[in-house]
């Protein structure tokens, strides 16, 4: 069955620290692009960050640039979202996805070509 599943989520303090995780399975990520996003309560669901395996290049939004670090383990078939300085504002439900490229439209990270995605898990930032 491929599949993504998420995990890391939970409450943090403004100003702390968390780190995500998305492992595959029923597939390899090979030369895949791989990205996160997220979706705050009432909002469309937005790119924060992703990396093409293919040319090294990898993209933030605006939001989180500086802050949130990419990275992927192919022989572990795994990828992480490294996030410090949290602030209330990047309270969201978090999705690790893979596609065949990713680009920058309008500042924020979108993916194109077959997808697929985890169901998320959720980061809370509050004291």
């Amino acid at each position: 069955q491929v599949q993504l599943v998420e995990s890391g989520g939970g409450l943090v303090q403004p100003g702390g620290s968390l780190k995500l995780s998305c492992a595959a399975s029923g597939f390899a990520l090979d030369d895949l692009a791989i990205g996160w996003f997220r979706r705050v309560p009432g909002k469309e669901r937005d790119g924060i960050a992703c990396f093409n395996k293919n040319d090294g290049t990898s993209y933030y939004a605006e939001a989180v640039r500086g802050r949130f670090t990419i990275s992927r383990d192919d022989a572990k078939s795994t990828m992480t979202l490294q996030m410090t300085n949290l602030k209330p504002e990047d309270t969201a439900v978090y999705y690790c996805a893979t596609f065949e490229i990713c680009i920058p439209v309008d500042g924020f990270p979108m993916g194109y070509g077959r997808h697929v995605w985890g169901k998320g898990t959720p980061v809370s930032v509050s004291s």
